[in-house]
């Protein structure tokens, strides 16, 4: 991706839609407020173009979702005029989050009883599980979004949100 090209590209406004969700605990709290602050303060985002490239510019808002176990990304201009609705299977992404999940949640335990040196191991695991969804994710928006590693680690921790249970 082209610095130039991305320069108005960009995500300025994030919602999750919480109609579906269960109720949060405060680390899944603060891992999203993490999440949506880093992504706005640093992002590359751009919708691939079709014919009417103005329309289709950022910067964008967006909102992700879950709807009929698919994720729902609603992506509006700045004027807050829809522009595109991207749906994802989530089946290519099950088991990387289901993953995820384990290893957080070890993460989480190993922080209150571990070595440092342990904790350090599991946060290796947590990253490179983090990193392959992140992956799967710029892979399957290809054709339709653009957005670099960054940007998509940040959307999948978003996604790993909306999929949380208590």
């Amino acid at each position: 991706m082209k610095k130039q090209k991305l320069s108005k590209s960009r995500i300025v406004s994030v919602e999750l839609d919480t109609a579906n969700l269960a109720i949060s605990t405060p680390t899944v709290e603060q891992e999203r407020r993490i999440a949506i602050h880093d992504l706005l303060q640093e992002n590359a985002f751009q919708l691939v173009e079709t014919n009417d490239r103005e329309f289709f510019k950022g910067p964008y808002k967006l909102k992700l979702g879950i709807r009929d176990r698919r994720l729902v990304l609603t992506v509006n201009n700045k004027k807050n005029v829809l522009v595109r609705e991207v749906h994802l299977s989530l089946i290519p992404l099950r088991q990387v989050i289901k993953d995820y999940f384990d290893i957080c949640a070890s993460y989480y335990d190993a922080v209150k009883r571990l070595a440092p040196s342990q904790i350090e191991a599991i946060d290796v695991g947590r990253r490179g599980i983090h990193d392959e969804g992140s992956k799967i994710l710029i892979d399957r928006l290809a054709d339709k979004i653009e957005l670099d590693q960054l940007t998509s680690r940040r959307l999948f921790t978003l996604i790993c949100v909306l999929h949380f249970k208590v």
